[in-house]
C-alpha cells in the first residue's frame, strides 16, 4: 500500500451510546500518519469519548475502528488489549491518586528517570512536584504531568485531551515545540482535542470540528512538511 493511502486509523459506522444517550455517531473518519489534527468542539460533543475509542480504552459498540488496519486485539476475557504505540493522556492508567510523581515517572522510565528529573524537575515549583502524590496536583499539574510522560514516551500516536485548557502560556508554549519537534523528526501521529481552535491553529494540519457526536466540518489547517513514517529514535 502506498504512503499516500496507508491509514493510522479507520472508523466506519461507529455509534457509541451510554443507555439511550448516543454519545458518537461518525459514518466515516480516517487518520493519516505523520498529521497533527487538531479535534474541536463544545462541552458534550464527543471528544473524549473519541479519544477513548482511538486509544482502545473502550470498547466501540456498534461500528469499526481500525488500527494500522487492523481491529484491537482483545484478551480471553474478550476486552481490548490496549496497544503500546497508543499514547492517550487520559488513560487512567497513568497517573493514579495514590502514586508519587517520582514513582511514576521511575516506573515508566526506569534508569531514564534521572534524565527526566533534570530536565522537568530541577528549579521553582516544579522540583517540589517531584515528590508529591497525584492525588495533591490540581488540575493544570495534572495535565502537565500527563504531557511530560505523553512527549518522554516517543509513541508511534499521540492523543491528547482538553489540550491547553490547563495549562498557562509559558507550559503551553514549551510542550507546543516540544509536540512540532516530535512530529517533525519522528513522524509522530497527533489527535489533540480542544474546545477551540485557538489552542491549535498554530500547528495543527487538520482540523475536525464535532459537533452533538457527529463530524460537522472537516477543514485543513496549517501547511506543513510531508509527513514520515513514525522513527522511534528516542531521546536519551
Amino acid at each position: 500500500m502506498s504512503e499516500k493511502k496507508r491509514l493510522i486509523f479507520k472508523v466506519n459506522n461507529l455509534k457509541k451510546s451510554y443507555g439511550s444517550h448516543t454519545i458518537l455517531k461518525i459514518r466515516k473518519l480516517e487518520i493519516h500518519p505523520g498529521t497533527i489534527y487538531g479535534l474541536i468542539g463544545p462541552i458534550g460533543s464527543g471528544k473524549t469519548t473519541l479519544l477513548n475509542l482511538l486509544a482502545g480504552c473502550d470498547d466501540p459498540g456498534d461500528g469499526s475502528i481500525l488500527f494500522d488496519g487492523e481491529p484491537f486485539k482483545l484478551n480471553w476475557r474478550g476486552k481490548i488489549i490496549t496497544n503500546n504505540e497508543i499514547f492517550f493522556t487520559g488513560n487512567p492508567n497513568h497517573l493514579k491518586a495514590g502514586k508519587v510523581i517520582s514513582g511514576i515517572i521511575t516506573k515508566f522510565y526506569g534508569k531514564k528517570s534521572n534524565v527526566i528529573q533534570k530536565r522537568y524537575f530541577d528549579s521553582g515549583h516544579y522540583k517540589q512536584m517531584w515528590n508529591r502524590s497525584v492525588k495533591h496536583l490540581t488540575e493544570g499539574e495534572k495535565r502537565w504531568l500527563d504531557l511530560v510522560l505523553a512527549t518522554e514516551s516517543d509513541p508511534r500516536v499521540l492523543l491528547l485531551d482538553d489540550y491547553g485548557v490547563y495549562l498557562n502560556q509559558s507550559m503551553e508554549q514549551k510542550f507546543r515545540t516540544q509536540l512540532i519537534r516530535m512530529n517533525r523528526n519522528l513522524g509522530t501521529t497527533m489527535i489533540l482535542a480542544a474546545p477551540y481552535e485557538i489552542f491549535l491553529k498554530t500547528f495543527a494540519s487538520v482540523f475536525i470540528h464535532l459537533d452533538n457526536g457527529h463530524v460537522s466540518k472537516i477543514r485543513s489547517g496549517v501547511k506543513r512538511h510531508k509527513p514520515k513514517r513514525h522513527n522511534k529514535n528516542r531521546r536519551k
